[in-house]
């Protein structure tokens, strides 16, 4: 068998021990576009996959306003509590991260893979929640800034 398909199936193990769904879900994907031989879409999920990722996250974080649940006055609730204005600023700072995610996951692609491991072991032993391999990479990025290149 292939050395890569062997990954791939060693991640979809992890995935599926640790629970972690999304990682299941997308290993799988990539697995069935390999064994049906139509490789030609892997260059465009390499180009346009992120940035399609990022914008159903973005549908989905927007769906309460959208829907009502969330309306104008709760908005401006917001700044009436000290811990909500803490929530901006964390937010704001989240945002950051994951700008500087975008661009590390870009620019070297096995650090993806080294997070996405990172992420399933966290899951699966250290009863851990996959929180976003974006914001892992801006934080990855963050830190590496203070070392040399």
């Amino acid at each position: 068998m292939d050395m890569i398909n062997l990954m791939l199936l060693a991640l979809l193990a992890m995935g599926i021990l640790g629970n972690n769904s999304a990682v299941s879900i997308a290993v799988a994907v990539l697995l069935l576009v390999r064994l049906l031989h139509i490789e030609k879409a892997f260059p465009f999920l390499e180009q346009y996959g992120l940035q399609i990722g990022i914008i159903v996250l973005t549908i989905g974080v927007l769906a309460p306003l959208a829907s009502g649940k969330i309306n104008p006055q709760t908005i401006l609730s917001i700044f009436t509590h000290w811990q909500s204005i803490v929530a901006v600023f964390v937010g704001i700072f989240v945002a950051y991260l994951g700008g500087r995610g975008v661009t590390l996951m870009t620019a070297n692609p096995l650090v993806v893979t080294g997070i996405l491991l990172g992420t399933i072991i966290g899951v699966t032993f250290f009863r851990g929640v996959p929180v976003g391999p974006l914001i892992a990479a801006g934080m990855l990025a963050f830190i590496l800034q203070f070392f040399p290149k």
